[in-house]
């Protein structure tokens, strides 16, 4: 695989999508900061993760 991006970022908010998962956002100004990167992704529940929370996000090309 090959890295294509990796960067650090705050969980904004925790969304419940379902019984079976949840949608972890982090939406930075954009507008503001050009340079600033978010995310919007469903996961598993049962992860514990919470608003305030540290996580990496990795984008790999397999």
């Amino acid at each position: 695989m090959t890295k294509v991006l990796e960067f650090e970022s705050e969980v904004e908010f925790v969304a419940n999508i379902n019984d079976h998962k949840d949608c972890l956002m982090s939406q930075d100004p954009t507008q503001d900061h050009p340079e600033a990167l978010w995310f919007n992704i469903d996961i598993p529940k049962g992860h514990n993760l919470k608003a305030g929370d540290r996580v990496r996000v990795t984008i790999e090309k397999l």
